[in-house]
């Protein structure tokens, strides 16, 4: 029999159970606003309005990349009717910062590109300041994309601006405009385009439209090195007056070695603190030359006065995020959610705990997590609780995570799952079901002699949704064909539960004894 009849027999427009992967399932589409889902979920989301940090860990298939795209709905959704909103921050591709980081150590312990080195010792570089920055640089990205209008930007979980980016800005004191600025010199990151032009765009925006002062003193030095080599000429070609030229010259001249003397010192300043910011905020891309241009259009009276990411000073970051909020704040948005997932994906770590461990526990810091108007969702893989369960007591003195909403393991009951199979099933009706009344539950596609309870105890022996919707899947494929169409057998016998059962039973023991890829 094809699936498709037994599907539309069944009044089913998709296959509820082919899907693997969350982001991709058309079906979690449809159910993603429903109430099915993990009975922890609430706890992990929090409140959106004020968000906190949860810490979550759980086994591939668990539902962790599901339960970040539910909290991004749920946040939109908060958004759209709230006054206080929450920008959502997704963390969940650190290969480019990882990239970043590990190319600025192969320089440091002087490896060009192509040549191989240790990862563990490439990750060894990790540190919460670069995943400080890497998270300051998305939300500034958010917000510059907002403000230019970016193709760019992401439309669910980005900035809803009112009004009209210019009638945004105007809202913006002095001060905050400054502050937006010196964060977009420090952290904007296009994902098309050069930087250069975006700051171009949105110096007049932000009424940055001054001559940078380095620049007229350098006009001014010239100006003064015209007159004094004039007063020299005149003096070597006036005998009557050469005296007073020679005494002019000098005296301009004297002006402007000093004039220059102050041009160089500014220059090499401003490039000091170029090659500073560059060297500590290696998880962000940007270049010398466009770093120093940027800030040098930037006053000098206020250069002098922010606060850069400097080496020695720990607490910058956070004084940094202190200023992002309040310049969001300023449109509509009170505070950031920020969704890490996906840690054990990187091309450097392939999956092994080893090389997951040195880049998530610099995240595992109490101050890091327990920001004010910052919360962190940290869904990690079981792997590294296993890890996390042998550190040392001053370790757990550190991450108190006891404060964080821990979820020592994601776990689903069969009773939970059946739930989960039972809504999928109704979200996939066709809108053409004669009896809307009516919800479909799992036990519909089966005979009379499989009875709930089966279903739950099979489903309990798969553990996670994603083994549960294979299961199912593979039950729906072996009835199928099995039963040939002249047959017409729309519901699943007993044996073909039970053979199907035992086979993926088997299957989700070897997995998790590391005998199966999958």
């Amino acid at each position: 029999m094809n699936i498709d009849r037994f599907l539309t027999n069944h009044d089913l427009a998709l296959n509820p159970f082919a899907a693997e992967e969350a982001r991709h399932d058309p079906v979690f589409e449809r159910l993603i606003n429903t109430a099915a889902g993990h009975p922890d979920f609430e706890k992990i989301l929090g409140r959106i309005d004020q968000p906190s940090t949860s810490v979550v860990f759980g086994e591939k298939g668990s539902g962790k990349t599901a339960m970040r795209l539910m909290i991004a709905r749920r946040v939109a959704d908060h958004n759209d009717e709230a006054d206080k909103r929450t920008l959502v921050v997704a963390y969940d591709d650190l290969n480019p910062v990882l990239d970043r980081l590990t190319q600025r150590r192969r320089q440091d312990l002087g490896f060009n590109k192509a040549s191989k080195t240790d990862p563990e010792k490439l990750l060894s570089v990790v540190r919460l300041e670069d995943h400080q920055d890497a998270i300051i640089a998305a939300s500034v990205t958010t917000l510059v994309d907002a403000l230019l209008d970016s193709e760019d930007a992401d439309k669910q979980n980005g900035i809803n601006l009112t009004g009209s980016a210019d009638e945004a800005m105007k809202k913006l004191p002095r001060q905050r405009r400054i502050d937006l600025a010196a964060l977009t010199a420090l952290y904007d990151q296009p994902r098309s385009g050069a930087v250069a032009n975006r700051w171009a765009k949105l110096r007049p925006k932000l009424k940055l439209t001054w001559l940078p002062a380095w620049p007229l003193q350098r006009i001014g030095a010239i100006a003064i090195s015209l007159v004094a080599a004039v007063l020299f000429l005149i003096a070597l070609l006036s005998e009557e007056r050469r005296t007073l030229m020679q005494i002019l010259g000098g005296a301009t001249g004297a002006a402007a070695v000093f004039m220059w003397g102050v041009c160089i010192w500014r220059h090499m300043s401003l490039w000091n603190l170029t090659r500073k910011i560059r060297r500590e905020t290696p998880a962000v891309e940007r270049s010398a030359v466009d770093l120093r241009v940027m800030l040098g259009q930037i006053p000098r009276k206020d250069l002098v006065t922010q606060t850069w990411p400097l080496a020695g000073e720990h607490d910058t970051r956070f004084q940094l995020t202190n200023k992002l909020l309040s310049v969001l704040e300023l449109f509509g948005y009170h505070s950031i959610m920020v969704l890490v997932d996906r840690v054990d994906e990187p091309t450097l770590i392939q999956g092994k705990a080893d090389r997951m461990k040195p880049v998530v526990w610099p995240m595992l810091d109490n101050k890091f997590l327990q920001q004010e108007r910052v919360g962190l969702k940290l869904l990690m893989p079981i792997e590294l609780r296993h890890l996390l369960h042998r550190e040392s007591p001053e370790f757990f003195q550190g991450a108190r995570l006891d404060k964080q909403n821990l979820i020592d393991r994601l776990t689903w009951s069969g009773a939970t799952l059946y739930d989960l199979c039972s809504g999928r099933l109704r979200v996939c009706l066709k809108d053409t079901t004669a009896d809307e009344s009516k919800e479909p539950t799992l036990t519909d596609l089966f005979t009379p002699d499989v009875t709930r309870s089966m279903l739950v105890d099979a489903l309990d022996q798969m553990h996670q949704p994603r083994d549960a919707f294979k299961f199912l899947y593979c039950v729906l494929q072996e009835h199928c064909n099995t039963v040939s169409d002249d047959d017409a057998s729309y519901r699943i016998p007993r044996l073909t539960l039970e053979t199907v059962r035992r086979q993926q039973s088997q299957r989700v023991q070897d997995l998790s004894k590391g005998l199966s890829p999958a």
